[in-house]
């Protein structure tokens, strides 16, 4: 056998141990985070969007004075 047929069948062997060791500690993780009852921080959630403190003189465009539509002379 060349050594490098043997570099490849070590290289893969160690590929799959690897695979195989990531998967079962990935998967240990996400369960135990399933069966956690916690919920989180805990608290009253606020869902409404913060208010922005605008510098002087900007407005938001919904705030914008609104406009009579001029009729054009005839």
């Amino acid at each position: 056998m060349s050594s490098l047929f043997i570099d490849l069948v070590l290289c893969a062997l160690a590929y799959v141990v690897l695979i195989y060791f990531v998967a079962t500690m990935t998967k240990a993780r996400f369960n135990n985070r399933n069966n956690d009852a916690d919920d989180g921080d805990g608290g009253v959630e606020d869902m409404t969007p913060p208010k922005i403190d605008l510098p002087p003189g900007v407005i938001w465009p919904k705030d914008a004075p609104k406009r009579k539509k001029t009729t054009p002379m005839v």
